[in-house]
Parts: C-alpha cells; sequence; structure tokens
C-alpha cells in the first residue's frame, strides 16, 4: 500500500488492490476516511470529514494529482 504524502495528519494512498478500479487516491486520518477520484476529482465516499477538512485535503489532492496518476500508472504498469 504505498503512501504518497502525509501531510498535516492525512494519510493520501492508494492499495495494491485497487488496480481494476479507475485511478484514486484514499484519504485517511484518525477514524475517517475518504476515496477521490484522480481524473475527476469527485468524492467516491467520505467517512467522518467536515466540510472544511474536505477542502483542506482535495486542495492538496487537486495539487499533486498529476504526480500521483503517474506513480498509479508506474505501480499498476499502466
Amino acid at each position: 500500500m504505498p503512501t504518497l504524502l502525509i501531510w498535516h495528519g492525512y494519510k493520501f494512498r492508494f492499495y495494491a488492490s485497487d488496480g481494476p478500479e479507475p485511478p484514486h487516491i484514499h484519504i485517511i486520518k484518525d477514524k475517517c476516511s475518504a476515496k477521490v477520484w484522480l481524473l475527476s476529482m469527485e468524492m467516491a465516499y467520505n467517512h467522518g470529514y467536515n466540510s472544511r477538512e474536505v477542502a483542506e485535503f482535495l486542495s492538496k489532492v487537486d495539487e499533486n494529482r498529476d504526480g500521483w496518476m503517474e506513480k498509479w500508472n508506474e505501480f499498476f504498469g499502466v
């Protein structure tokens, strides 16, 4: 499970089993988790984050998404 970034307590990662799905990132902090599709920047789910936290981590996903797409493609051999 590659962790791509730890920022302000948020862990941005994907899992080895994620390959069959479109590129996305999991965001985990404390007992909260979310999943964001990298191409559309839409959230697949949000478990426990408030709107301020979502805005905070979405800005970081947007900032890093091109590099994370490259990492995804390298990891999954796309």
